[in-house]
C-alpha cells in the first residue's frame, strides 16, 4: 500500500496541526477548546479520506474519552441512537437480498421501465429513490433497502467492480433517496428535529402541505433532475446489457423475504399511527433473517459480507455531533456568524443568502441533524435583526441541512457508499458540484419561489 504524501493527506496533516495547536495554546473554555480541537481533526480526516472512516472514528473515541472531553453519553451517543440500529437491520437486510436472489429480480424489473440508455438508468434510479420519500420515513432506510436493487442492476447493464457507470449507479441511488427528500417532512432525521426543536421552542408547527410547497418544487424537484446530469458528467460510462437467462419463479427464499420486505415497508410508511420507530422495525426484521434455521443470512454470511465499520463511522459522526452541540462550541460559532452576517430589515436578498449560508455553515460543523438543534434556539434573533417572520426565518434552516458541502454531514449519504461498495470520495466531489451548483443557480430560483409564495 503506497503512503506517499497526496493533496488530501497534506489537507488531513493541515487539519491535525490546527488540531494540535488548539490544544497547546487554548483559545476557549476547557469543554469548548477540546471539542473543537476534536472537530478540526475528525473533519479534516473524514472529508478528505487519508485514513479508513472507521479508524478516524474510533480514534475520536479514544482521543475523547482520554481527555474527558466530555460525558461518555454525549461521546458515544451514536450508539444509543436509533439511526444506527436502523443501520444494523438494514445491513442484515442487505445481505439477504442479495443472497436470496430477490435484488436481482427487482432489478430487472426496473430495467424493463428503465430502457438502454445511461440516461435512463441513472434518471430512473434517481427517481425511485425520491419516490421512496414519499413512503419511507427515513432516509437511511431507503438506501438500506435501495442500494442492493441498484447494485443488481449495475450488474445487468454490464458495470462491473470498479467501473465508472457502477459508481454512477450508486451515487444515484444514494443521493436519489437523500439529498431531493429533505423537501419532504418527515422523510429524513433533521427534519424531524427541526420540527421538534421549533415546537419546543416557538410553539410553531409546519404542515406537510405548506413545507411541501415550500421546498420540494426547487430543492426537491429540481435538484434531483440536476443530479443525473452532474452524475453522468462525473461518471460517464456506457452500458452494456448482460445477456440473462430466463428468471425461475421466485424461490422459497424469496417469496419469504418479499413478505418480510412488504410488511417492513408497510410498518415504516406508517410509523406516524403506530409510532414505533422503524430502528425497532429494522431490528425485528433482522432478528428474522437471523434465526438458526428459519432465517435466510446464516452465521458465516453475518461475520463476513455485514459491514461493522460503517456502524463505527456513523457512530463517530454523531459522538462528534453532540459534543459540538453539548460543549457549548456550536452556539458560539453559531452567534459568531450572526454577529458578522449583514441581516438589515428590508434587504431580502441579503438575509435570505445570510441565513442560508448561516445554515449550511452549521451543517459543516455540527452534521446535518444539528443545524436545527444549535440555530432554532437563535431564529428569533435572527428574525429581529432581519425583519423576517420567525416562520421563515426558521424554514431558512432546510436550505442549510439539505445542502451537504462534505459527505460525512450525512450519516446515510456515507452508509449507502458502503453499502455500494464503493469509496466516499466520488460522493465528495458529487457533494462540492451540487452544492456548488445548489448555490449559484437553485438558492436565486428558490428566492424567487419564495418570494412569490410570500414567505420573505
Amino acid at each position: 500500500m503506497s503512503y506517499r504524501f497526496s493533496p488530501s493527506r497534506r489537507i488531513a496533516a493541515c487539519g491535525l496541526l490546527g488540531a494540535g495547536l488548539v490544544v497547546v495554546f487554548p483559545v476557549l473554555p476547557a469543554n469548548e477548546n477540546g471539542a473543537l480541537a476534536l472537530s478540526l481533526a475528525g473533519i479534516s480526516l473524514w472529508a478528505t479520506g487519508a485514513i479508513p472512516e472507521y479508524v478516524t472514528a474510533i480514534a475520536f473515541f479514544t482521543f475523547a474519552m482520554l481527555f474527558k472531553t466530555a460525558a461518555p453519553e454525549v461521546i458515544f451517543t451514536g450508539f444509543q441512537s436509533t439511526a444506527l440500529w436502523l443501520i444494523f437491520g438494514g445491513l442484515v437486510i442487505g445481505v439477504a437480498v442479495r443472497s436470496t436472489g430477490l435484488g436481482q429480480r427487482l432489478a430487472r424489473r426496473l430495467a424493463q421501465s428503465f430502457g438502454n440508455s445511461y440516461w435512463g438508468v441513472i434518471g430512473g434510479v434517481t427517481m425511485v429513490g425520491v419516490a421512496m420519500g414519499f413512503l419511507m420515513p427515513s432516509s437511511m432506510g431507503r438506501a438500506i433497502l435501495l442500494m442492493p436493487i441498484a447494485l443488481s442492476l449495475a450488474d445487468g447493464f454490464g458495470f462491473a467492480p470498479g467501473s465508472k457507470g457502477r459508481t454512477g449507479v450508486v451515487l444515484a441511488a444514494a443521493f436519489g433517496c437523500h439529498t431531493g427528500t429533505f423537501s419532504i417532512l418527515p422523510a429524513n432525521v433533521p427534519n424531524v428535529v427541526f420540527l421538534g426543536a421549533a415546537e419546543s421552542a416557538y410553539h410553531y408547527t409546519a404542515t406537510y402541505g405548506s413545507y411541501l410547497l415550500l421546498h420540494f418544487p426547487v430543492m426537491g424537484l429540481l435538484k434531483s433532475a440536476l443530479l443525473v446530469p452532474l452524475i453522468i458528467w462525473l461518471c460517464p460510462d456506457r452500458p452494456r446489457p448482460v445477456a440473462a437467462a430466463r428468471m425461475p419463479s421466485m424461490s422459497r427464499d424469496e417469496r419469504h423475504l418479499s413478505i418480510l420486505l412488504a410488511v417492513s415497508l408497510a410498518l415504516w410508511a406508517t410509523d406516524a399511527l403506530h409510532h414505533i420507530s422503524p430502528a425497532w422495525i429494522s431490528m425485528a426484521a433482522a432478528l428474522i433473517l437471523l434465526l438458526p434455521g428459519i432465517g435466510l443470512v446464516g452465521q458465516k454470511q453475518f461475520g463476513t459480507e455485514v459491514n461493522f465499520g460503517s456502524m463505527f463511522y456513523v457512530g463517530g459522526i454523531m459522538g462528534l455531533g453532540a459534543l459540538v452541540d453539548k460543549s457549548g462550541l456550536g452556539h458560539r460559532l453559531a452567534e459568531l456568524f450572526l454577529k458578522v452576517l449583514p441581516l438589515a430589515p428590508g434587504a431580502a436578498i441579503t438575509n435570505f443568502a445570510s441565513l442560508s449560508a448561516i445554515a449550511t455553515l452549521t451543517g459543516m460543523l455540527t452534521t446535518l441533524p444539528g443545524v436545527p438543534a444549535v440555530l432554532t434556539p437563535l431564529a428569533g434573533q435572527m428574525a429581529q435583526a432581519s425583519g423576517l417572520p420567525l416562520a421563515s426565518v426558521l424554514m431558512t434552516q432546510v436550505l442549510g441541512f439539505s445542502n451537504p458541502v462534505l459527505p460525512y454531514e450525512s450519516a446515510p449519504l456515507v452508509v449507502a457508499m458502503q453499502l455500494g461498495g464503493e469509496p466516499v470520495r466520488p460522493a465528495l466531489v458529487l457533494c462540492l458540484l451540487l452544492a456548488a451548483a445548489t448555490i449559484v443557480f437553485l438558492l436565486p430560483l428558490d428566492f424567487l419561489w419564495w418570494r412569490l409564495l410570500g414567505w420573505i
